[in-house]
Order: C-alpha cells, then sequence, then structure tokens
C-alpha cells in the first residue's frame, strides 16, 4: 500500500491513515525522502492523527524519515500524536528526534511556514496564493 504524498507549493503533505506493514512503512520513506529530493522540498508535514498506536519500529521508520528530509534542507513536522501514542512513546524511550509535533495539521503547516520564513525561504513555489494558512 502506498501512502499519497500531498504537494502544496514546495510543501509535502503525507497523512498516514492505516498501520502500516514493516514493507509499507520502508516505501512510505523510499517514497517520501525521493519526492523531497525532486521538488527540493522546504517542509514536509507528517499527519499521523489516525493512528492510535506507534511501534517502535515504526516510530524510527518516521525519526529517520524526518532526519533524512531534514538532511536533504526540508523542514519536518508530526502533525496529531495521539495521547496514547505519545505515552506509549516515552514509555518505549523512543522520541521523535528528527522533527518537531504540533497538536494538528493547521498548526503543523503554521510551524513550518514560519520555520521557512525564518531561515529566509521565502519562495514556497508556484502555489502561493494556495497556501492554506492566513497571514
Amino acid at each position: 500500500m502506498r501512502i499519497p504524498i500531498l504537494r502544496l507549493g514546495r510543501i509535502l503533505l503525507v497523512s498516514i491513515q492505516v498501520d502500516l506493514t514493516d514493507t509499507d512503512a520502508m516505501q512510505f520513506q523510499s517514497d517520501l525522502v525521493a519526492r523531497v529530493a525532486e521538488i527540493e522540498a522546504l517542509g514536509v508535514a507528517i499527519d499521523i492523527t489516525a493512528l492510535d498506536v506507534v511501534d517502535s519500529y515504526m516510530a524510527r521508520v518516521i525519526n529517520d524519515t524526518a532526519s533524512m528530509s531534514r538532511l536533504l534542507g526540508a523542514e519536518v513536522v508530526i502533525c496529531g500524536v495521539q495521547p496514547f501514542v505519545a505515552l506509549t512513546l516515552v514509555e518505549m524511550g523512543r522520541e521523535l528526534l528528527g522533527a518537531d509535533c504540533a497538536f494538528n495539521l493547521d498548526q503543523g503547516l503554521e510551524m513550518l511556514r514560519e520555520r521557512i520564513a525564518q531561515r529566509g525561504d521565502a519562495e514556497l513555489g508556484e502555489d502561493d496564493d494556495a497556501w492554506p494558512i492566513n497571514n
């Protein structure tokens, strides 16, 4: 199963809606990192609101994917971590070090926009008018 990767200018949005097998998780990682490089993405929002459980493998995949994206020059925000998922990650000793977290997608996109502006990459792409955050 491939996870859809949406493009908003030079921002990529990924929403993981189902539990992934190990193979699906690696495909997700490969697809997202390739897309970041392909469009020279400035930001990535990974929405995990629909996930009730994140095991240690999936936490590592998300963390590694965020780190890889950052190495390619994209800011990364993980959106929608559920309370039980946060509790489980802390109990397992796992952290999402490759990205900051936001309560929801709106907040995550706002964080990305602020970070991109702070680092001086104001050019979000041709679809700037379609950017979903109000100034």
